[in-house]
C-alpha cells in the first residue's frame, strides 16, 4: 500500500489564476502552506511556457487538468503540446456535455466520442480522464442502469479513465469508498469534497472534515488501491467567502489524514 500525494484543485481558486501575476501570487500562497502538487482548471489565458516558469519557481507539479472537450475535438495537438510543456500526462473534462446525457443512445455516442479522443491521447503518451458529478448516478430514461454504470462497464480501460469526486458521489446517495473500488486501476486523481445540508435543506459545500462525507474511509481506500493523488476541490460557499481560507482549513485536515496513516 502507498499513500497518495495531497494537493489542491486550482478550480477552487479560479478567480485568482486569471493572469500570470495572479497565478504567481496564488502559487506563492499555496507554497507557504506546504502544497507541492496541483490540478489546473479554470486558469486564464496564460501561455503554457509562462505556466511552466511559475510552476518551476515554486517547485509545483501538475497531476491532471480539466479542459473543454471542444479543444480536444478541434485543437488536440496544441493541447497535448501545452501539457508536455507543463509536464502533465493526464487531461480531463469536467463532465459530459448536456446533450450527452439522459439516455443510452446519447451516452453510447459520448463513449465512442471520448474513446476516439482517448486513443489519440494514448498514442502520444497521455490519458483521457472523466470527472463525475451527481447526474451520472441518475438512472437513464430507457434503462435500469445509470450513466456511471455505462461509463464503467462499456469503456476501454486503456482509453477512458476517471477523476472520481467523492463529494458528488455521496450527494448522489452512493458510498464513495465502494465507488472507488469499482474504479480500481482507472484512477490517477481523486477529488475530495465535503458538504452539509443547510437549514433550508440546500446543499452547501464546506471545508474538508466538516461535512457528511466519510473522507477517512475514502482515504484508506485510496491507500489500499494505491491511487497516486488526492486533490481538494471546493466549488462555492467558501468560509467567510474566502477560498484561500477554505484551502488552509482543508489542507490542515488533509495533513492530519496523511499523518494518521502509516505505510
Amino acid at each position: 500500500m502507498k499513500k497518495p500525494t495531497m494537493g489542491i484543485q486550482l478550480y477552487t481558486l479560479r478567480d485568482y489564476i486569471k493572469t500570470a501575476e495572479d497565478f504567481d501570487k496564488t502559487l506563492a500562497r499555496l507554497k507557504k502552506m506546504g502544497v507541492k502538487d496541483v490540478q489546473i482548471s479554470g486558469i486564464g489565458d496564460i501561455p503554457a511556457e509562462t505556466q511552466k516558469e511559475i510552476l518551476d519557481k515554486y517547485d509545483m507539479k501538475v497531476c491532471v487538468t480539466h479542459k473543454p472537450i471542444e479543444r480536444m475535438d478541434n485543437d488536440i495537438d496544441a493541447l497535448m503540446a501545452e501539457h508536455k510543456i507543463i509536464g502533465c500526462d493526464a487531461i480531463g473534462i469536467g463532465s459530459a456535455p448536456s446533450e450527452s446525457r439522459g439516455n443510452v443512445k446519447r451516452v453510447t455516442e459520448f463513449i465512442e466520442h471520448a474513446e476516439k479522443i482517448g486513443a489519440k491521447m494514448k498514442e502520444n503518451g497521455f490519458t483521457f480522464n472523466y470527472h463525475n458529478h451527481a447526474f451520472e448516478y441518475f438512472r437513464l430514461d430507457d434503462s435500469k442502469h445509470t450513466m456511471m454504470d455505462y461509463l464503467i462497464n462499456n469503456t476501454d480501460k486503456d482509453l477512458f479513465n476517471f477523476i472520481p469526486d467523492v463529494g458528488w458521489m455521496h450527494f448522489a446517495q452512493q458510498n464513495p469508498a465502494e465507488e472507488l473500488r469499482r474504479l480500481a486501476g482507472r484512477v490517477k486523481v481523486i477529488h475530495f469534497k465535503d458538504y452539509i445540508f443547510d437549514e433550508e435543506d440546500r446543499r452547501k459545500f464546506v471545508p474538508l472534515g466538516q461535512g457528511l462525507v466519510n473522507l477517512e474511509e475514502c482515504y484508506k481506500v485510496a491507500c489500499e488501491l494505491e491511487i497516486p493523488y488526492i486533490m481538494y476541490e471546493h466549488d462555492d460557499n467558501w468560509p467567510d467567502g474566502d477560498p484561500f481560507k477554505g484551502c488552509e482549513m482543508s489542507w490542515e485536515y488533509m495533513m492530519k489524514l496523511d499523518a494518521s496513516y502509516s505505510e
